[in-house]
């Protein structure tokens, strides 16, 4: 299950961070927003993260250019059409995404994966937006995007195992860590943080410590 084109849903600080770093690892990519002033907003805030990275002697000019020549922008979801994975990065509402993904299921070409990058809305129940919920995948990177390694990839109940396989793949690719997982209120990065906000909580509350 080979993934050479990659469309990112959402030019957002999440959204051009992936597409970033997608770029970087070679992928064609297609970054959509609903308006053509956020994917230009985005694809300047790509441009602006790898002037910092080469400064930073991160990486050279060349590669920078030749990442940013690998991105393109639409306001149409048909431009995902073509892509072998989608990642989906829009706001954080159930009823949003489950409505994307339906569209999305009927754009995309039936091999193709889609992904969230959702932080705690259940991979299944996004799953069930659509006709292939084996082919359905949560893809969690965390903030800010060129930066942290780490990304969460939760399996939904029908998530196939060559899909989960390619998505990590491609997150290594990406120079991440692929940390699988399975579909759970707050997955794995935020079941663990939760907790210890409460208890940095508590200590304030009963006098433990000072802010």
């Amino acid at each position: 299950m080979g993934i050479e084109k990659i469309a990112v849903l959402g030019a957002g600080q999440m959204g051009n961070g992936i597409a970033q770093v997608a770029a970087c690892a070679g992928y064609s990519v297609v970054m959509i927003d609903i308006k053509q002033e956020y994917v230009e907003a985005g694809l300047a805030a790509i441009e602006k993260s790898l002037a910092r990275l080469v400064a930073k002697e991160r990486m050279t000019q060349t590669d920078a250019d030749e990442a940013l020549a690998l991105v393109s922008v639409s306001t149409e979801k048909s431009a995902a059409a073509d892509a072998d994975l989608v990642v989906e990065a829009i706001p954080e509402i159930p009823e949003l995404k489950f409505s994307v993904f339906a569209e999305l299921d009927a754009i995309c070409k039936p091999e193709a994966i889609l992904a969230s990058n959702t932080s705690s809305i259940s991979i299944n129940e996004i799953a069930a937006a659509t006709n292939r919920p084996d082919k359905v995948i949560g893809m969690h990177f965390m903030n800010p995007v060129a930066i942290m390694r780490l990304v969460e990839i939760i399996n939904g109940s029908e998530t196939s195992e060559a899909v989960t396989a390619a998505v990590v793949e491609a997150s290594e690719r990406m120079g991440k860590t692929a940390l699988a997982c399975n579909d759970s209120p707050g997955f794995v990065s935020n079941r663990i943080l939760c907790p210890m906000i409460n208890e940095a909580i508590l200590t304030l509350q009963e006098g433990v410590s000072e802010p």
